[in-house]
């Protein structure tokens, strides 16, 4: 998923609740971490991934971009959600020109939706060891109104889009220049944002499954505002384990478990699936995003799943001028920018 070239980019990963913005330079030796910033999201500017209030999240890239003096107007963004179907599928190994029109053919077996009313995307995985004749093929289609409703934003917001990307494998993207590949290892890596939790599970550095979930950490804001009566900004202090004058923590405490449970147990579906469908087991977790920061989650993921669970460190390889970045905010905000970070590493040639 990992498409190098010479012209720079920005990253930018619109979420529910918030926008992270990340610019990544390519240094001696790696990479370099140029810019990061995020804002936040007026409640409902876009729910599962639907953008209801274009204005106000126009206007919050802008000042985003505004606010760190972003020279670069080429952009990466992704999406993720209903609109999105992504398939692993095994089809008649074919070569060459007939390549394209088989994959669209296969894709009407597997997309619920009008093949006029997507872009398909695809890359072919391997050719099966047990059968030379038929190859593994990860098929991608987004429905274009969609496609239109990012990019329409992001031209309104001043910037040039050049990919819509997807999240799950931005993630992976951002978690490959991080981590090396561990041979005959099942890989977690799940996103858990405030509406919607991506899980990618690859092996040997590849996808082979993914799947979204729609629920995310503003279900435990949620419960902590309505159960207490406190307000959003209150909660999500809460949630990372700040005090509040006022607010018993133990109570607080036993809302953000069960929560934080309830989310645990949805990514264990998931992860039952693909064990009892592959009838292979996951060797590794690793959590990114919001849900990741908040208190007690990692532990109950990792106690529910019993397997080893940490929460990905996205920036492992990209250095960073100390003198220009907070080291303590960098690792504070780290878990929120791992798609980001796979946004900003994609490239297009010149």
């Amino acid at each position: 998923m990992l498409f190098m070239g010479s012209k720079d980019v920005i990253g930018l990963d619109i979420g529910t609740n918030a926008i992270k913005l990340l610019e990544i330079e390519e240094s001696k030796g790696g990479f370099r971490l140029k810019n990061f910033g995020i804002t936040q999201l007026p409640k409902d500017s876009i729910v599962n991934g639907s953008i209801l209030n274009h204005n106000a999240v126009v206007s919050a890239v802008q000042q985003l971009t505004s606010n760190l003096k972003i020279k670069t107007k080429r952009t990466v963004a992704s999406i993720s959600g209903h609109p999105v179907i992504i398939k692993k599928i095994t089809m008649p190994l074919t070569t060459g020109e007939g390549l394209e029109e088989s994959i669209k053919f296969e894709a009407e077996q597997y997309i619920p939706f009008d093949l006029e009313e997507v872009n398909i995307d695809f890359q072919i995985l391997d050719v099966q060891e047990e059968k030379a004749e038929q190859m593994n093929v990860m098929l991608v289609a987004a429905k274009k109104v969609m496609i239109d409703e990012y990019t329409k934003l992001l031209s309104d917001a001043g910037l040039k889009p050049i990919i819509i990307d997807i999240d799950v494998f931005a993630l992976e993207n951002a978690f490959e220049i991080n981590y090396p590949i561990e041979e005959n290892q099942n890989v977690a890596l799940i996103d858990t944002g405030a509406s919607t939790i991506n899980i990618n599970i690859t092996k040997d550095g590849v996808s082979v499954f993914t799947r979204d979930i729609f629920l995310g950490s503003n279900q435990i804001t949620e419960e902590l505002q309505k159960q207490i009566g406190i307000s959003f900004e209150e909660a999500e202090a809460l949630k990372i384990g700040k005090g509040i004058d006022s607010v018993d923590y133990g109570e607080a405490e036993d809302i953000i478990k069960k929560g934080c449970e309830n989310i645990a147990s949805e990514i264990q579906k998931t992860l039952d699936f693909y064990n009892s469908t592959t009838y292979e087991s996951i060797n590794k977790i690793y959590l990114s995003g919001g849900c990741a920061k908040t208190a007690h989650f990692k532990a109950i993921v990792e106690e529910k799943s019993k397997i080893q669970t940490e929460i990905i460190d996205c920036l492992r390889n990209i250095k960073y001028d100390e003198s220009a970045f907070d080291p303590e905010y960098i690792r504070d905000i780290t878990p929120l920018a791992s798609v980001g970070i796979g946004l900003a590493l994609r490239r297009l040639g010149d």
